[in-house]
């Protein structure tokens, strides 16, 4: 899995996120010049693109869904910090047509964060996604959990997994947007008790940015890939509780992490 899988084409002109804090938005406001950018510094996580992230070998895309704050249109985008340049329907129809070149793969997509989004603009979503990916989606009558490849090879199905995560669960009954608990259930029918989503990204707070001003994320990630990949190859998958399936990380394609992390499936 990618970490923040749309960063990469964060928008340099583009305004900080309303869910950021005072602080930051403060910040930015009276330093652009400076603080802007290294804003952009700790704010990408990708360097490849969606495509490209697929053609290496992810198949977990984290989706943070987001829409630009006194934006008139209906355009969705993904956020980290700062808004993307590329739109969530446009990245949707790229997913699309890499599926329909690799038949047999299957991709979940985690969409989550919902900055900005009225009722509205999550039922414009939803139907972008069922428009979209149409017969590809997962259907709620496939029970073969167990073996979800073979299923959607027999059924000569293209399987696209969407999670639509809403709420915390300390707060599951009073969302407004029940609405969606649809694709919720769709995910959860092969997630729950199955799939245990690990990230290991690094997550910086604003003192450690102050601290190194010439540092980035990347940097970091970086330095750390040696204890993380020691980390990776300590795992094991499989249903048990102690167990992972989903291994989300940073700059995909600038270390063996992928081919780390397919190779866990020898241990099965």
């Amino acid at each position: 899995g990618s970490h923040d899988t749309m960063t990469y084409c964060l928008d340099k002109s583009s305004a900080v996120s309303g869910n950021e804090s005072k602080m930051v938005k403060f910040l930015n406001k009276c330093l652009p010049c400076i603080v802007h950018p290294i804003i952009m510094k700790w704010s990408i996580t990708q360097v490849l693109t969606v495509t490209e992230q697929l053609e290496a070998g992810v198949r977990y895309l984290d989706f943070r869904i987001a829409h630009k704050a006194n934006d008139p249109s209906m355009n969705l985008y993904f956020v980290h910090m700062v808004y993307t340049t590329v739109t969530v329907q446009d990245t949707l129809w790229e997913i699309l047509r890499w599926l329909e070149t690799h038949p047999q793969e299957v991709v979940i997509i985690a969409c989550r964060n919902f900055d900005g989004l009225t009722k509205r603009l999550h039922n414009h979503l939803v139907a972008c996604i069922k428009e979209i990916f149409h017969c590809k989606l997962c259907p709620r009558n496939v029970r073969d959990k167990a073996n979800l490849h073979s299923t959607v090879w027999r059924r000569a199905l293209n399987l696209t997994i969407v999670s639509v995560e809403l709420w915390d669960n300390s707060r599951d009954n009073c969302h407004p947007f029940s609405s969606l608990k649809y694709f919720m259930c769709h995910f959860m029918i092969f997630v729950s008790g199955k799939f245990f989503v690990a990230g290991i990204n690094l997550t910086e707070n604003l003192r450690y940015i102050l601290v190194h001003p010439f540092g980035s994320l990347k940097k970091m990630t970086l330095q750390s890939l040696p204890c993380l990949k020691i980390w990776i190859k300590q795992q094991n998958p499989g249903p048990k509780k102690k167990c992972i399936n989903i291994i989300a990380g940073d700059f995909i394609g600038n270390n063996d992490f992928v081919k780390d992390v397919i190779e866990l499936n020898t241990k099965i």
